[in-house]
């Protein structure tokens, strides 16, 4: 069953790089937003006469903590009708049209594989959900990769965060790697992290969260690496 429209109401906006915001999201109807860590919400813009195409989908970037208040992260797209009306209107204070929670990309049950998560720009948004959750239940026995690609340091969402949760949670690494930037870490794209970490073509399964030109390109390596299109899961973005 598709959740119903309600209100939520902008409580706190941070900038997070150059392009990207924070934007928390309070449902005053509600005492606890319930969902599934790695889900979306749609959120209906005022932007076309058409409904469907005032829509737009966010992952959610928190973790579900028994409130009814939600993060956002937001990349304000070149072209972008939606990111550029919630950029250049959306103010603390302001109400939103939204429903969800909705998606099945979402934390994996199975502990015996390795997962990999691979995403770029703002698709880390649900694998921060899933990551800060394992983490505040001290759930154990997951071995997960987190490959983040984009382009320079000062692109990289919740970088210091993720470090320090690399060195809470036991089985979780954290892969940052920059396209555009020299640095002490990884550089390239993201393909060329697990081709290495899989050469030993041990059972795993492959979450992909981001652009379409990633993701596709992902898929088709993922799939000449001899495994199969049942361990791949993905979320578009754009």
């Amino acid at each position: 069953m598709i959740p119903a429209w309600q209100k939520g109401v902008v409580t706190h906006i941070k900038q997070a790089t150059s392009n990207t915001r924070r934007y928390w999201v309070e449902m005053p109807e509600k005492s606890d937003f319930t969902f599934v860590p790695g889900q979306f919400v749609t959120l209906d813009l005022p932007i076309h006469e058409q409904r469907n195409k005032r829509w737009r989908s966010y992952s959610i970037a928190s973790m579900p903590d028994g409130t009814n208040v939600i993060e956002l992260i937001i990349v304000h797209l070149h072209g972008g009708v939606g990111s550029r009306y919630i950029f250049e209107n959306v103010k603390v204070g302001d109400s939103l049209t939204l429903r969800g929670p909705q998606g099945v990309f979402t934390l994996p049950a199975d502990k015996d594989k390795e997962h990999f998560f691979i995403c770029t720009g703002t698709g880390i948004a649900p694998f921060r959900s899933m990551i800060k959750y394992i983490h505040h239940h001290n759930i154990k026995g997951y071995k997960i990769n987190l490959i983040f690609g984009t382009r320079t340091i000062a692109d990289l969402l919740y970088h210091d965060e993720m470090l320090d949760l690399q060195n809470k949670i036991e089985g979780f690494r954290y892969i940052p790697t920059l396209s555009r930037q020299h640095w002490d870490g990884h550089t390239g794209y993201v393909h060329k992290i697990y081709e290495e970490l899989c050469r030993n073509h041990q059972p795993a399964s492959f979450m992909l969260c981001g652009w379409r030109e990633m993701i596709d390109e992902a898929r088709e390596r993922i799939l000449a690496l001899g495994y199969d299109k049942r361990d791949v899961q993905i979320e578009i973005y754009g």
